[in-house]
Order: structure tokens, then sequence, then C-alpha cells
């Protein structure tokens, strides 16, 4: 008999790819405080968050896996969160247009039953295409992406702000790298296609 599953975010993009893999799951919201630390590097900083979001949720369910992700997009040395609003939404999209962003995704799964875990951070690169004003009003009006690192919805309309991509996990950039979540998974015992 398998373990349940917790799935610490109340993220919709979260749920939705973790549905993918066919598993029977549980949605709990972590409650943590998300700051960045003094001189914390962005690899740090979300592998920190991933695993303070799981451990959050894992102090209250004994006989569980519990997974945790948090993401970030960096450019040069910037970190760029989830704009919350339009005017920063814009702000970001003339910022990132025709550079480089590197999207960190850091996640941990934790097996309460023997507090083990186990965290990877994992990377993609996005390179921006020259965006207009017009494009990002357009894309800003006729997307849902005030609640995405960078504000780039990439399996929206965000992928046509896109020029080229490149990583080892496109489910990364969309706020959870399933291949690490697998490889987690099996670690603790739960086959997925061997059930």
């Amino acid at each position: 008999m398998y373990k349940k599953i917790i799935l610490a975010s109340s993220s919709i993009h979260r749920k939705r790819l973790l549905r993918q893999l066919k598993i029977s799951f549980s949605s709990i919201s972590p409650n943590i405080d998300e700051k960045r630390l003094k001189s914390e590097s962005p690899t740090m900083y979300v592998k920190r968050l991933s695993k303070e979001k799981a451990m959050s949720v894992a102090k209250r369910y004994k006989g569980a896996i519990i997974i945790g992700s948090d993401e970030v997009a960096v450019v040069g040395t910037k970190i760029l969160g989830k704009p919350n609003t339009i005017k920063n939404a814009k702000k970001q999209l003339r910022f990132i247009s025709n550079k480089m962003v590197i999207f960190k995704t850091g996640v941990c799964v934790i097996d309460t039953t023997t507090n083990k875990s186990l965290s990877a951070v994992v990377n993609y690169n996005v390179l921006m295409k020259k965006l207009t004003s017009k494009e990002i009003n357009y894309y800003i009006k006729n997307e849902t992406m005030l609640n995405c690192a960078a504000s780039i919805r990439i399996e929206g309309m965000g992928i046509g702000l896109v020029k080229k991509m490149h990583g080892p996990d496109p489910t990364s950039i969309i706020g959870l790298p399933l291949t690490k979540v697998v490889e987690f998974l099996k670690y603790f015992g739960y086959k997925l296609f061997n059930k």
C-alpha cells in the first residue's frame, strides 16, 4: 500500500502537472515566510523555499510523502518573482525583452515516516524575443500571468514571446519538474509504472 501523497501547494499549475502522472494526491497550501535571506543565491533561495514548503505540511502528516516546489526567474543577478500587478508585469516584460531568463525551480520530496528528504533545483533557459509595447500590452490584456514568475505563462500565450528555450525538463518552467518528482517518488518506494 502506497503512502498518501500531498502536494504542498495551492497552485493550479502544479496540481495540473502532478495530475499528468495519474497518481492520487491531495493539495495543501503551505504557510511559510517567502522572503529571500540576505546574500542568498537564487539557487539556494528556491531550494530552501521548496524544502520549507514541504516541511510546513510534513509536520501535520505522518505516513505521507510531501512534495514542495518553488520557482523564480533570474536575469543576470536580478530575481524576478510573481508580478502581482499589471504595472509590475509591464515593467518585468520590458526588462526581460531580448534577454536570457533562467527559470530556477526547486523541488523537495519528504517521506514523513522516515523524515528523509530529497531536493534539487532544475534550471531552464528561455531567450526572450525583442518585445514591442504593443505585444506587451496585448499579452497582459489577454493572459492570466500575474501569479507567474517574470510574468511569463509559458503554457499559455507566453510561448509567443519566446525566441528559444533549452533545459532538461520543460515541466520545470511551469513550476514542478516532473522528472525529478518521478525520480524522488521512486526512491521512496512509489513506482509510477509498476503498481
